[in-house]
């Protein structure tokens, strides 16, 4: 098939939350069929609720610098599904996606003409296949895997890497994983295996009590954030800079460029993996440095000053409502909200609208968008606005005074079509 063909097959199969099947047996059966390229490459694996994207990123930023051939996995994308499998940081071509599509599709197909699987693989599952062959095929070092879903059953699940990492969990996708924090660490902590070192960032008190027992019960020795410290903090709207260490002389400088306190937390994540990996401090903090992760508090203008963030759940709702008060406290804000109606949007509206001066509600082009009139119904703002498109949305937003800081957010989704306006030449 053409990429474009691809990409419709996979759109085809459904959305890769709504009809996820949670089980490891079809992506094990076509894994096989394939020859088995997990086994041909090193992993690093990532599971957790926030934060594991741009651990991810960090991570393989700093194998990447340290001179290592990588591979990187993560979801969902912004603009082309090519971007979630990357060799040496770039996405890989469309030619190549589509290459990898068909071997997969056609290794599915006879598993399914032989009745040794059920059905089609899902879309996650046909691009994690993808993602693995790719891997192997181009002979990487070492690539960094981000769980799409939980983590027992997730299709990433199928690997033995070389570590664990799992970042702080948070409520999010309940239907799947639990309506507890502790149903939710259990699935998380899934991904745990005997004899893998696991790293484990600070936690909320709920959950300690769930994955220290799995890693202890698995054999897995454990390395935890909290115990290092963090010295010197410095906070900056673009970024912070700060030392790690467990004393002053074993304390080494970060530069991290993504914007955020709570990216202070992953950058000593990331930094702690690539430590237990063996990657030297120069390699971790040049790595680190020179990080990028679209999407996430990104400022894609200056005039007026805009800021796209995928706050989609409570968690990332609090961190995004934390960068506007410290940073934004003094300026207007103007926030343009979109949400899908499975997500705790009351819950969101409730911690992000009182930071904003003007709320402008819209719906992202997707079926399971909130629509804008129960948003503002929801969100009870003095000063909320409806805008059926992210366009209407932005022409609103810019028609307000010359000083306002602008943020997009509450759903992916509608920072990719924002994104793809404001800001169409970023990779």
């Amino acid at each position: 098939m053409t990429y474009p063909d691809s990409v419709r097959f996979l759109y085809a199969l459904g959305n890769e939350i709504r009809t996820a099947k949670l089980g490891l047996e079809r992506i094990r059966a076509a894994l096989d069929a394939l020859d088995r390229p997990q086994e041909r490459v090193r992993f690093v694996h990532v599971a957790g609720t926030n934060g594991k994207g741009s651990t991810c990123a960090m991570i393989e930023s700093g194998l990447r610098a340290a001179g290592l051939r990588t591979g990187l996995f993560t979801s969902p994308h912004l603009a082309e599904p090519t971007e979630r499998i990357r060799i040496d940081g770039e996405p890989v071509g469309a030619d190549r996606f589509a290459a990898a599509f068909d071997r997969v599709h056609l290794a599915v197909e006879c598993l399914l003409a032989a009745g040794s699987i059920d059905l089609h693989t899902t879309y996650f599952e046909t691009v994690t296949a993808m993602a693995l062959l790719i891997f192997a095929e181009e002979r990487v070092d070492i690539a960094v895997l981000e769980v799409g879903l939980g983590g027992r059953l997730d299709a990433t699940n199928v690997v033995r890497p070389e570590l664990c990492v799992i970042t702080p969990i948070d409520f999010d996708h309940e239907a799947f994983l639990g309506r507890s924090l502790e149903s939710i660490a259990g699935e998380k902590a899934g991904i745990l295996k005997s004899g893998v070192p696991a790293l484990f960032a600070r936690q909320r008190p709920e959950v300690a009590p769930v994955l220290e027992p799995r890693a202890e019960e698995v054999g897995a020795p454990v390395t935890r954030t909290s115990d290092w410290q963090v010295g010197g903090l410095e906070l900056r709207a673009r970024g912070s800079r700060f030392s790690v260490g467990r004393t002053s002389r074993s304390a080494f400088f970060i530069n991290c460029p993504l914007a955020g306190e709570h990216q202070v937390e992953n950058a000593v994540t990331a930094a702690l993996a690539l430590r237990s990996l063996g990657i030297p401090d120069s390699s971790i903090q040049a790595g680190i440095a020179r990080v990028r992760w679209p999407g996430r508090l990104e400022r894609v203008s200056e005039h007026p000053e805009i800021i796209l963030d995928g706050a989609h759940n409570p968690a990332g709702a609090r961190a995004l409502a934390a960068y506007i008060a410290r940073f934004y406290g003094g300026r207007r804000v103007c926030l343009i909200y979109g949400a899908m109606r499975d997500k705790a949007v009351a819950e969101m509206a409730g911690i992000l609208f009182p930071h904003a001066q003007e709320v402008i509600v819209t719906a992202p082009r997707q079926a399971r968008a909130a629509a804008p009139q129960t948003l503002r119904e929801i969100g009870d703002h003095p000063n909320a606005r409806i805008a059926p498109s992210i366009e209407d949305a932005l022409r609103l937003a810019r028609g307000g005074p010359p000083d306002s800081a602008i943020f997009i957010t509450g759903s992916l989704f509608l920072v990719a079509e924002a994104r793809a306006i404001l800001a169409p030449a970023c990779g």
